[in-house]
């Protein structure tokens, strides 16, 4: 069953039957005739088919997600069964939050890559919420998400720790003083904000609800470089983690705001699906734990 899975994964992907038969190695009627099969297993059509198109419908999508996960934890009880006998190698597939992921791990990638040639790591960045639904899903092998993360059906390990800091554009009046700015300005600042289900956006509204403000003027950005490159360019203020920030802050492009309590620390967390983990799997989180955290000051 897994055979007829694999070809309805990839003609669903792909949206056309020739190019799923070419990346299959296969003919276009063998194709045809796998998706006829399924469609006669489930008592029901999965795919809409026209001259120009094959696309799901509501029972394909159906099967189509199931499909994912149950395709994935085939591949994961394949990989433990042949890591008992041999040493790390083989598919790797990681998520990442968009801090981590784009500041932190690229690092740590380069290590494995190193030390272990034969692991082959796949990597996937999104927010929170979206790198814990694959996980969830067996899509991936690992999560590694920010802030207080919490879910009973996943296992969930704090490994490092992060400080959020206010940033500005060297040019914002705040940059210009020696002391803390009051509380009741920055209530006034327009705020850039990432999108609902990011950690850092988690982290924003607790930072909030902690100095006790309630900032009216926001605008939301879907990723932490386009923060960056607008708060530098004056558009208002936001809270970063300290990883992403070190090169702006290096070429003064970005100035820490003296804010009272603040910088404060948020976790960055594991989160698999099984306590079982394949050798490129465990040599991977020892990385992770050898990583070395950063420390954040005014200087």
């Amino acid at each position: 069953m897994d055979q007829y899975l694999q070809v309805f994964v990839i003609v669903a992907e792909r949206k056309n039957f020739s190019r799923a038969a070419e990346e299959l190695h296969m003919t276009q009627p063998s194709v045809s005739q796998y998706i006829h099969t399924l469609e006669e297993k489930f008592g029901t059509k999965l795919l809409e088919r026209t001259n120009k198109y094959v696309r799901l419908n509501k029972a394909g999508n159906i099967v189509y997600h199931h499909a994912k996960e149950i395709l994935g934890l085939y591949a994961k009880t394949q990989n433990l069964i042949d890591d008992l006998m041999n040493q790390a190698k083989g598919p790797l597939s990681i998520g990442a939050s968009y801090t981590f992921g784009e500041y932190v791990l690229p690092r740590i990638l380069a290590t494995l890559q190193k030390n272990y040639p034969e692991i082959q790591p796949a990597l996937t960045i999104g927010n929170t919420a979206k790198i814990a639904s694959l996980v969830t899903s067996h899509q991936l092998d690992i999560g590694i998400v920010e802030g207080n993360f919490k879910d009973k059906q996943l296992v969930v390990e704090d490994f490092a720790e992060d400080y959020m800091v206010v940033v500005a554009s060297p040019a914002h009046k705040f940059a210009q003083r020696e002391g803390y700015v009051d509380i009741h300005e920055l209530e006034q600042e327009t705020w850039i904000v990432r999108e609902e289900g990011s950690g850092t956006r988690e982290a924003t509204e607790k930072m909030f609800k902690r100095i006790g403000i309630a900032p009216s003027k926001k605008i939301n950005f879907g990723s932490t470089q386009s923060i960056k490159e607008v708060v530098e360019a004056g558009l208002g203020i936001s809270l970063l983690s300290q990883w992403a920030i070190q090169k702006e802050l290096k070429n003064g492009d970005l100035k820490i705001i003296k804010v009272e309590g603040l910088p404060f620390s948020r976790q960055f967390s594991t989160i698999t699906q099984t306590p079982f983990q394949t050798k490129s799997l465990e040599v991977f989180i020892d990385l992770l734990h050898k990583e070395k955290p950063l420390t954040v000051g005014f200087d």
